[in-house]
């Protein structure tokens, strides 16, 4: 089960213990930021995925309705807070739930089960598990996954793909007949894809071993495009390349 990866943001210690509490007692949430305000909520938004943010209301400097306006992709918000006030506006920014302080347990939960439903619905399916040196030819070219882009979820061969780059936020995923961008991490779709098919050679990419055509000490070249090798990867992608019979000794 893919956990949902979650982050609080409140100025109130005490409601930041109270909630991850909370998230710890469920095994299907994974608490990753834990924030006293607006700053550091977006810097984790910056450096981690989230996918459901618990957001206060009255925060100092900036509050959590304003956080939320200012992000161009936000997560899923549930917002918590002492005001009832705030309620509709809440609702008007698409947030999925309204928690008022203080917050009962199984009110969270409640909450929550919104969350899942919502994941469940748009989870897209998992490639088959390639991983093992040992998987098949005919196993690889029938494993696909699906990425989120335009609103739609696109179905992606592995076996099609020529390199992934990361856009901050953001990925480029080329094939020869199509490029797919989807809001997501390079890191998360590395660890889906089999290891003896794709190779991340720079912080920024991810190439297909088999669609390598020419590579020097510095870069490899894909198709038309020359893709840098990474100074903190170098020494790894010439072992991956030796034990591929691809780079004489």
């Amino acid at each position: 089960m893919n956990k949902i990866r979650c982050m609080i943001v409140d100025d109130e210690p005490l409601a930041l213990d109270v909630l991850e509490t909370f998230i710890q007692r469920l095994e299907n949430l994974e608490l990753v930021c834990r924030c006293n305000n607006a700053v550091e909520a977006y810097g984790c938004l910056q450096s981690e995925h989230i996918d459901l943010l618990f957001l206060d209301i009255q925060m100092p400097k900036l509050t959590g309705i304003d956080f939320l306006k200012s992000l161009a992709n936000p997560p899923k918000v549930i917002f918590t807070t002492a005001y009832r006030d705030y309620a509709v506006e809440g609702f008007e920014l698409n947030a999925l739930d309204y928690l008022l302080k203080p917050i009962a347990f199984e009110r969270f939960l409640k909450a929550v089960s919104k969350a899942s439903a919502l994941e469940q619905q748009t989870a897209a399916p998992a490639a088959p598990a390639l991983t093992a040196a040992s998987a098949s030819t005919q196993d690889y070219k029938e494993a696909f996954i699906y990425l989120k882009a335009d609103k739609k979820m696109v179905k992606v061969m592995l076996s099609d793909i020529l390199y992934i780059e990361s856009l901050k936020d953001y990925i480029r995923v080329k094939t020869e007949t199509k490029e797919i961008i989807s809001y997501q991490k390079i890191s998360f779709l590395e660890e889906k894809l089999p290891t003896d098919k794709f190779l991340r050679i720079h912080r920024s990419f991810i190439i297909a071993l088999d669609k390598i055509q020419a590579f020097s000490a510095t870069a490899v070249d894909i198709g038309k495009t020359e893709i840098p090798i990474g100074r903190f990867y170098k020494n790894e992608v010439l072992q991956v390349l030796n034990q591929n019979n691809l780079l004489e000794s």
